[in-house]
């Protein structure tokens, strides 16, 4: 399990490399030149699609639409000057709390 949560560094990193390219070829760099709204509105499709794939007990869609919205979350996250450590902190402090 611990490797496979390692690839989370790794789409990170490759989501970087695609910000800093600003290729029209990327999705990455596309939607982000878009605005945050755009972003921020595929975070809640991408939600919805979850909750109804929960609701059906679609294990495929939603174990599919998760990885979408868990990626669409990291590009607001870097879209805000963010990454997944800042969230990993956070829930470290309250598992401490």
């Amino acid at each position: 399990m611990a490797g496979k949560l390692t690839f989370l560094t790794t789409l990170e990193a490759i989501i970087d490399e695609r910000i800093s390219s600003q290729s029209s070829d990327s999705y990455v760099s596309r939607l982000l030149s878009s605005g945050l709204d755009r972003v921020l509105k595929k975070v809640g499709e991408e939600a919805g699609e979850v909750i109804i794939a929960a609701k059906n007990n679609d294990q495929t869609e939603l174990l599919n639409e998760s990885a979408d919205l868990l990626f669409h979350l990291m590009l607001v996250l870097k879209k805000m000057g963010y990454s997944l450590e800042d969230v990993i902190e956070v829930l470290a402090a309250r598992h401490n709390g």
